[in-house]
């Protein structure tokens, strides 16, 4: 008799818990799978307290066991190793008990924005499926997917390979939703039609919101419903995660998961033997449900607020004619005088924005976010404010992103950011929760009014996103393809690393023609010998000329000349660039700003004249 066989029985079947958070109540903290080598024992010792507490269902540990995910532990190489022990574990433990084992395959995509290939999520899910079906399993569980697409792809796959019984689960967001907004209900259905035999839900939220969601959904007409909760929501205690739900509240829940239909009942994390034991006590003898009343939900439309007067988005300008925006940064120390001197005296100087960068070099700086609105209310000069993804994790991200909203800030940079090794303080954290490809994903999402969540945000922001494009490399053709994914990712436009010869200037000009997206063209004028030398050695991104190196190299010993020297340079870049692109980008030296000025001042002066003369056909 199958799985299916005993659900068709009119039972109702328990399923096992966690085993990542037992085995980190044990003391491990490595990869979890490996353990199924390492230390056999003590997996099989959990699959054992899972059986006596009454669980019909184990699940193989093998959540994380495919390439992807284990080679970050350089383990790749032992996907069938660790499947087929996981296997013959299971197996082992359920010789005595009247159970079946189910070969669990976990999500890859999670919440972070940036989705892994679905070509590479096919080949890897291929590769763990075959171990498990090999070592005999008696149906295959598909758990803890956010991302549904993810989760059709790979049922689709298994339903072609087996015949036995496919457990398919999602990961909810919200309650109600998965986070592209798709109904629950919707997903499930979805899931019934590719072919799942029993669909449901796992992890992410305890019994109250995953009972909240199962009232909107409907029993499937052909196939079953699961759910596995999460024990409670997480504390973190001194490092640890921890799980405080009594297991006598699963005793209560565990009825109401039978009067929303659930014919499969199991854990996720946070769950022991005796939550388990407490779904299984309390639903001893118990009668499925196979007729409910379902909750509809009230559908909540994203608002779009009336359009506010601003100025048009800084790439459209550039499109069409000449832009210049200059980078201004915000100081070290606290007295930001002579920044809002220089800020007055470039927006004298008809500057289209001032940038402001997020802590430069990863150097703490004043907030950019704060100096930005200072000087939009009292200077009245546009703020481009840099967002980096080192500083701040997925919550402060989108936090900044809607107090950027709030202040009418719209014109942003998104940037991976300098990791905090080459900074003041090199044992500070790097967060990277995303890279500069996911930041312009999510705020343009924030632009559709959706969080990355999925929630609603009830309003849609409106920002125009920059994004950062580094033509100093050896393969210009390598840059332009990161340029382009940027692009797809949802980028208006870009700002590049400062360009130091006219030939790198022609080249970036012929290999972006048949790009739309307008290109603001780095230009930073040099101060000095030391600090020519500086940027060409010890910055990334940044190459100067030969030419360069030696002209400012004459004037090692006079500042005054060696400064002159430096904007000579500028404005000879200045005059090639306005030859080939619209958008300019100023970078200010060391809050030199009169430089920036000058050079400010030069381009508007022979910008009509340039821009009559544009090179089309170079």
């Amino acid at each position: 008799m199958g799985i299916l066989d005993s659900i068709k029985q009119d039972k109702i079947l328990i399923a096992d818990g966690a085993m990542g958070t037992l085995l980190y109540s044990y003391g491990s903290d490595c990869c979890f799978e490996e353990l199924n080598l390492s230390q056999p024992n003590q997996i099989y010792n959990i699959h054992q307290a899972y059986l006596n507490a009454g669980a019909n269902i184990i699940q193989t540990n093998t959540y994380a066991a495919n390439y992807h995910k284990l080679e970050r532990y350089g383990l790749q190489d032992q996907v069938k190793e660790i499947n087929g022990a996981a296997v013959r574990l299971a197996r082992k433990a359920v010789t005595k008990h009247d159970a079946f084992v189910v070969g669990t395959i976990g999500g890859i995509r999670g919440i972070k924005p940036q989705a892994t290939p679905i070509e590479e999520i096919k080949r890897t899910f291929r590769e763990q499926l075959y171990c498990l079906l090999l070592e005999g399993v008696d149906g295959i569980l598909l758990e803890t997917f956010y991302d549904l697409e993810e989760l059709e792809t790979v049922l689709s796959i298994a339903r072609k390979e087996t015949t036995l019984p496919i457990i398919s689960q999602v990961s909810l967001q919200e309650v109600g939703f998965m986070q592209n907004r798709v109904p629950i209900s919707e997903a499930l259905t979805r899931l019934e039609a590719l072919g799942a035999d029993i669909v449901g839900l796992n992890c992410r939220l305890g019994p109250y919101h995953m009972l909240s969601t199962l009232e909107e959904v409907a029993i499937p007409k052909h196939a079953y419903l699961s759910a596995y909760p999460n024990a409670s929501l997480p504390s973190y205690v001194d490092g640890k995660l921890q799980y405080e739900s009594d297991a006598d509240y699963f005793t209560e829940a565990a009825l109401s998961f039978r009067d929303q239909g659930v014919r499969l009942l199991g854990g996720c994390c946070g769950t022991t033997p005796a939550h388990i034991e407490a779904f299984s006590n309390s639903l001893r003898g118990a009668a499925p449900v196979k007729e409910k009343k379902v909750k509809t939900r009230e559908r909540v439309t994203v608002v779009t607020p009336p359009a506010k007067k601003t100025a048009p988005p800084l790439f459209e300008k550039a499109k069409k004619e000449q832009s210049i925006i200059v980078e201004l940064d915000p100081p070290r120390k606290l007295n930001t005088d002579r920044f809002m001197q220089g800020a007055q005296a470039l927006k004298d100087a008809g500057i289209d924005a001032i940038t402001l960068a997020d802590n430069s070099l990863a150097s703490p700086r004043v907030c950019n976010t704060a100096l930005g609105s200072i000087v939009k209310s009292e200077i009245g000069l546009r703020p481009l404010i840099h967002i980096t993804c080192r500083d701040r994790n997925l919550i402060g991200l989108q936090s900044h992103l809607m107090g950027l909203h709030q202040l009418g800030i719209h014109d942003v940079l998104a940037v991976t950011g300098d990791p905090t090794k080459v900074g003041d303080f090199p044992g500070a954290s790097s967060v990277y929760d995303v890279t500069s490809f996911g930041l312009i994903n999510m705020i343009k999402q924030f632009n559709q009014g959706i969080s990355l969540s999925g929630k609603d945000l009830g309003e849609r922001t409106s920002f125009s996103v920059g994004a950062a494009f580094n033509p100093n490399v050896r393969v210009i053709d390598k840059a332009v393809e990161r340029l382009e994914k940027k692009i797809e990712s949802g980028a208006d436009y870009f700002i590049s690393q400062p360009v130091f010869s006219e030939e790198k200037l022609l080249e970036v000009y012929h290999a972006t023609r048949h790009i739309d997206a307008p290109i603001y063209i780095g230009i930073m004028p040099l101060t000095s010998s030391q600090n020519a030398n500086f940027l060409h050695h010890e910055v990334p991104g940044i190459k100067l000329t030969k030419d360069i190196l030696e002209a400012m190299g004459k004037h090692k010993d006079d500042p005054k000349q060696a400064s002159q020297e430096g904007l000579t340079i500028a404005k000879g870049l200045l005059d090639a660039a306005l030859e080939l692109f619209n958008g300019i980008y100023l970078i200010t030296p060391f809050m030199r700003y009169e430089l920036t000025v000058e050079l400010a001042t030069y381009a508007k002066k022979y910008g009509p004249f340039h821009s009559s003369r544009r090179i089309r056909n170079v």
